[in-house]
Formats: C-alpha cells, structure tokens, sequence
C-alpha cells in the first residue's frame, strides 16, 4: 500500500499539469449535467415495515387522487380579550379570512370553522384546516404570499390569527452560514496550525473542489437514481469536513518530510505514502459506518448514507492525487515564511506540546485512564433515560407563528388536539363496512385516554373509512405512546366479529413507529459498523488490542455525547444557554447520526494517531518511545483537525430550528470528547499500560491477515520500485 501511494505521490507531483486538468475536467463535466439534468424530486418519507407506513399506503390505494402527502395550513383565529369568535363582527372576519383561503389555483379546499364546529368550548379559539393539491416543497411562492396576506388581513381585523402546518415549513436546513462560520473558522485554525496562508489554504481550496465535484455529481444523478433534495445535505458536511482533515494530514506529513531534508518530489511521495495509505483507510471507515446506515431500513437515510460514502471517496482521492499535484506548482509555499526561501523547515526533534502531554500521560497512566473513563461515564448515565420521538411545532421558538398555533390549540381545544391519532379502517372483508366502521370507532373511542372520535369518511367503494381520534395528552407525552399501543394491542377484541381490521397512522403514530424501529436498528447496526471497522483497523495496525480499544473508546465517546443531548434537550438543564426553549424526546435519528458519522470521525483520529505510533515502533522505537513520537508529530494536526470539525459542527447551534441545535450540539460534543478525552488521553495511557502487548498478533491470524504496510517500512528500507535517496535520514530499519 505504502509503495504504490508513494508512486501515485510521485507520479501527480510530476504530472501535476495533467492531474489538475483532469480534475477541472471531472468538475466542468458534472457541473455541466448538474445543470442539464432535471430538478431533484421531492421525494415521500417512507419506512417499510411499520403499522404507520402500511396505513399510509392504504390510503394511497382505495382513496385515489387524494393528495395524502400535499401540504396542509391549520389557521388558528383567537378572538380579543373576553370576546367570543362567534361575535358577529369576528364571525364576518374569519368568514372573509376562509375565502380568501380558498382561492389560489393550487388550493384544493379551506373548511369554515362554523361549519366543521371547530370552536373551542369557551367560544374564544376556532381554525380552519387548507389543503392543497401539491405537496410542500411544491408550493410557489404565489400561494405562500396569498396565505400570508390572508393572515395579516385578518389580523388587522382585530383577531390574533397564527398558523401552523407543512404549507409554512422553509425549505432547505441548516445551510449557508453555519458552513461559512465553520469554513472561516477551520481557516483560522489551519493558519495558527502551519503558519502559512497557503498551507492553510491548500486544505480549504482542495477541500471545495472536492464537495464542488459531489454535490454536483449528486444533482446530475438526482433524477436517474431518484435522489431527494436533501440526499446532499450530509455529503456536503461530511465531504467538507473530511476533506479538509485529509489534506491537513498529507500537507503536514510534507513538511516534516522537507524537513528532514528531501527533495519536494520525494517528501511528496513520502507524505502520500503514509499519511496517504492513513487517509485510505481512515477514509474506507467513514464509508463503512455511511454505507452501514443501510442497516436501519429507512430508504431516505440509506440514500443520504450512500451520498455521503461518495463524498468521502472522492475526498480521499483529491488527498491522494490533487493535493501533491498542487503541492507540484507551488512546493515552496506551504512551508513556514523562514523557510520559503531556502527551502528547508528545522526539523523539530524537541520537545512540542504533545511531546510534553505524552510524557505526562506515560507517566500517570492509571490517573488519566481513570479519570477519562469515569468522566466520560459520568456523562453517559443520563443516555438511560433516553427518550425518542420527533419534535414538532411545539419545540420551536416562541417568536414563531407554528409554536404559537400550537399553544393556542392547545389551550383551546386540549394537549392532544395537536397530535390525532389517523385510523383508517379496512372493510372489504366486512359484510357491512359502514356499521363495521361505526362499531371500530365506538370502541376506540371508549378508551381510556381518548377524548374524542371523528366521524368516518369513506371512499368511493364504500370499503374504506378513515376518521381521526383525539387523545388527552400531548404528541410528545409517553401517555399518547401508551394508548397508540393500547388501540394496537386491543385491536382483535375490537373488530372481533365486525369482519374488518384496522391500522393506526397519522404523524403521532409514524414518530412512535418511526422511533422504535431506530431504537430496534441500533444494535444490529453497531455490530455491523464496528465489526467491520475492527477487521479494517486489525489490518491497519496489525494489533488484536488497539481495535477492541478503539471500538471501545468510541461506543464511550458516543454514549457520552448523548448523556449530553439528554441533560440539555430533554432534562432542560442548560438549555436556556443554546436558546432551546422547549424540552422534550430527543429526535428519534439522532443516535444513528452520532453513531455513524461521529465513528468515523473518531476513527480518523485514531487512523492517524496510532498509525505514527505503530510506525516508530516498526522502525525500533520502545512503545513508551512510540507514543511519544507519535504525539510529537501528529497531536497538534489531530487537534487541528477536531478544533475544525467541532467549529463545523458547532456552527448549526445558533440556528433557529431545534432539532438542527441538537444535531450540531451532540455532533460537537462527541468529537471533542473523542478526540480530546479518548484519542489524547485514554489511548496513551492504554497503550502505556499494554507496553509491547498492545502490539501483540496471534501467529495464525498474523499468517490470514494481508499486509499493506500503512507505516511505509518499505519506504523506509528503500525498497520501493523508484529509488529514495534523499528519503527520511533518521528512520531506523525495521524490526525483524
């Protein structure tokens, strides 16, 4: 592995001209199909296998041309002070406000709240429900603007009028400038890192062609591979983040090289050949733990896994061939102001900051381990009492006109009127469908937790009714989990004799549903990703310990990170500080998120880390030797690395949107207590305490287990196919 990335290394640093025409070619050619190619559709969540999915799907069936996925805007009108909405001047106001709600070409209709007797029992509240033809993402902004005008025109009638639903919901997340802050950020870290602009550069620059060749590979596939507009969102965050860390690593393994004293051409070769055969599998980890995304059975999120795998690769390629290709045109810049001129950095053989930190974890091994693993476990407890769902309006901020609607139809109508249960009653088996339906909903609606049943609305067959059920507690409330698993649990003693069956759907239901099926994900997913990584990482390190070590420090890290999402989004302490201003169950995606991308995250640090470790004890050093050295030449890139992801992460807890809070916070924390906590402190003083066992290899494993020479001991011996004269003068020969 080592020799043929050292010959690639070679090869673009020569051939630059070639290697960056190639790849302005690559990027004008998908940019030019991004272009060409047809808008990215707007593909339905769905997520077979679950009771919420299949009822959905029925209704899809027997009610067709019914739009059950098209936008919706439930407009809530509250009287004035001590008023009634059935005053006759408020009367006349909503009624002109439901007109104007109606009209609009792609308005499929708006029920009169005096019609559909949905006013609250005090007379002060009363909404109105608009449908729409189309789906949300679909809505031009004609019929968004003559929803609003509607509103602010009733409003200036007197009445306190908001509005929730799918109609209102912005496009896109959390883009722009969480990106921008991340980016500026990263490059004032590179910049304190390398003292050099272009060094700093270099990462930023080769980092964005990379993302700019994927998103657009992604539009330019959309269609064909039926690619949602959210399929790039985590290939552009992870691309970006990857990205920069893969160059950052090559770059800085250059300049230790020119440091040593070789050529620019053989210190590229050099830094592509380790910190490169590091990159490849660091990078094959990231996209184990993507592609394993595939395990959870949400076609969605297996899409956004694979988007984000592709993002990764060429990422990995753009270290390999675009980076020495680039370091081929300006070989001098990157390095340190002093040494631009001569050409040569001062080898730094002295005591760094890791150098110093290494030292003193070698030195308290048992103190730092202990104190690491009990912090980090201090952290984890609360992940006990995790809670998931999917947070709706009532998570938003009160300066918004959805979690306004829904406090007022809280208040109004009852905790559980934000959140129907849907129950669509299958009658085609039913000698008398209608009275099968009458008799499913008398039963439900005698229940225990149940306020109120809908009447049944059938379909045109007669075979297929469908009516809504009110619960007394709210969406989020694990009294509503209860009763939606009561109504299944019951459901053969209600339609015994009637002939029909049931499902139970709706959004309440789909999140419960939604959440289990995660939760049951999770730990067949785990073992998959971290299985695989740990015979990935055998191979790498050719160790049975360090991977088990590392699977370990991370299932830590990550279990910590969660603790923390928990005490701040769902026990509220500490919330007000991140603006969160209502607590509640922790989105049901999240652990998979954390899981998947924080893995292989962690294991690029561990990659890189522990790979200069094994590297100085292949080439003679003590393994207290080697912890040393591999801290004095990679802990401040490492550091580097995670200061810029967290800053990355970070960044998207300023936004608005709670559920985007809490994926930047968890995803923040998890790397900085995986590379601070884990990576700098557990993993020295494990490796401290194992001394030569931590490198320790079964015989008849060693035999199975292919050799790819991550460490570049055939680099070192000179044994590659070109010769390496000027190669690192001060590396040892190879144990034997």
């Amino acid at each position: 592995m080592a020799t043929f990335l050292y010959r690639v290394g070679r090869l673009a640093f020569r051939r630059r001209w070639y290697v960056a025409l190639v790849w302005a070619a690559v990027l004008a050619a998908v940019g030019l199909g991004a272009l060409k190619a047809p808008g990215a559709v707007d593909e339905e969540f769905s997520m077979p296998g679950i009771e919420s999915q299949k009822a959905f799907d029925l209704m899809e069936q027997r009610f067709p041309g019914a739009t059950a996925d098209g936008a919706t805007a439930r407009v809530v009108f509250i009287a004035p002070g001590g008023e009634k909405v059935t005053a006759a001047e408020n009367k006349e106001a909503i009624e002109k406000a439901v007109s104007g709600l109606g009209d609009g070409t792609q308005v499929a209709g708006a029920v009169d709240p005096f019609q559909a007797k949905t006013i609250s029992k005090d007379g002060s509240t009363a909404f109105a429900t608009v449908t729409y033809k189309v789906a949300a993402n679909d809505l031009t902004d004609a019929s968004r603007t003559q929803l609003e005008h509607t509103i602010e025109s009733a409003r200036d009638a007197g009445l306190t009028v908001e509005a929730g639903g799918t109609a209102l919901a912005e496009e896109g997340g959390p883009g722009g400038m969480a990106e921008v802050i991340g980016v500026a950020i990263a490059a004032v870290v590179l910049l304190v890192t390398f003292g050099s602009l272009a060094a700093a550069g270099l990462p930023l620059l080769t980092a964005v062609i990379g993302v700019g060749v994927s998103m657009a590979t992604i539009l330019a596939l959309s269609s064909a591979l039926g690619l949602s507009t959210t399929t790039g969102t985590l290939a552009m965050m992870l691309g970006l983040a990857v990205g920069i860390d893969y160059a950052l690593f090559v770059v800085s393994r250059y300049r230790e090289e020119r440091a040593k004293g070789s050529t620019p051409q053989e210190a590229v070769g050099m830094a592509v050949g380790t910190a490169g055969s590091a990159v490849v599998f660091a990078g094959l980890t990231v996209v184990i733990a993507l592609a394993g995304l595939a395990v959870v059975g949400i076609p969605m999120l297996t899409k956004m896994g694979l988007a984000a795998a592709g993002a990764v690769v060429v990422a990995v390629l753009i270290a390999l061939t675009l980076v020495p290709a680039f370091l081929g045109f300006w070989p001098n810049a990157v390095l340190p102001r002093k040494a631009r001129k001569s050409g040569r950095i001062e080898e730094d053989t002295q005591t760094n900051g890791g150098t110093r930190w290494a030292r003193f974890v070698l030195r308290r091994p048992i103190p730092v381990l202990l104190l690491g693993v009990v912090g980090l476990g201090a952290l984890a407890l609360p992940a006990a009492d995790l809670q998931l769902g999917m947070p709706g309006d009532e998570a938003k901020p009160t300066s918004t006109t959805e979690r306004r609607a829904y406090d007022a139809l809280a208040e109004g109508f009852g905790p559980g009127f934000n959140g129907p249960l849907t129950i669509v009653v299958d009658g085609k088996g039913a000698a008398d469908p209608k009275g099968a339906a009458d008799s499913i909903a008398k039963e439900i609606g005698g229940t225990k937790g149940v306020v109120s049943v809908s009447p049944a609305r059938f379909n045109d067959a007669g075979d297929t009714a469908v009516f809504s059920v009110v619960p007394s507690t709210a969406p989020t409330d694990e009294k509503t989990k209860n009763l939606v698993t009561t109504i299944r649990d019951e459901r053969p003693g209600i339609v015994s004799g009637t002939g029909a069956s049931y499902e139970v759907t709706g959004t309440t239901a789909l999140n419960i549903d939604i959440s289990e099926k995660v939760q049951a994900a999770l730990i067949p997913y785990l073992i998959v990703v971290v299985g695989l990584a740990i015979v990935l990482l055998l191979v790498v390190f050719r160790s049975l310990l360090v991977p088990l070590k590392a699977a370990l420090g991370f299932l830590l890290s990550v279990l910590a990170s969660l603790g923390a999402v928990v005490v701040v989004f769902q026990q509220g302490h500490g919330a007000e500080l991140l603006g969160v201003e209502q607590t509640g169950p922790i989105m049901s995606l999240m652990p998979i998120f954390l899981v998947g991308i924080v893995f292989g995250l962690a294991m690029d640090y561990e990659v890189f880390l522990v790979s200069r470790m094994r590297e100085a004890y292949v080439h003679g050093e003590s393994p207290a030797q080697a912890v040393t050295s591999g801290f004095r030449h990679s802990a401040r890139v490492v550091a580097a690395a995670a200061l810029i992801m967290i800053a990355v992460f970070a960044g998207f807890i300023g936004e608005s949107d709670s559920m985007i809070k809490m994926i930047g916070f968890g995803l923040a924390s998890a790397v900085l207590f995986d590379a601070f906590v884990v990576r700098m402190a557990i993993v020295p003083a494990v490796l401290a305490l194992l001394g030569d066992k931590a490198w320790w290899l079964p015989k008849w494993l060693d035999r199975v287990l292919p050799r790819v020479d991550v460490e570049g001991e055939a680099l070192s011996r000179g044994t590659g196919t070109e010769p390496a004269p000027d190669a690192a003068p001060d590396l040892e020969p190879a144990r034997t």
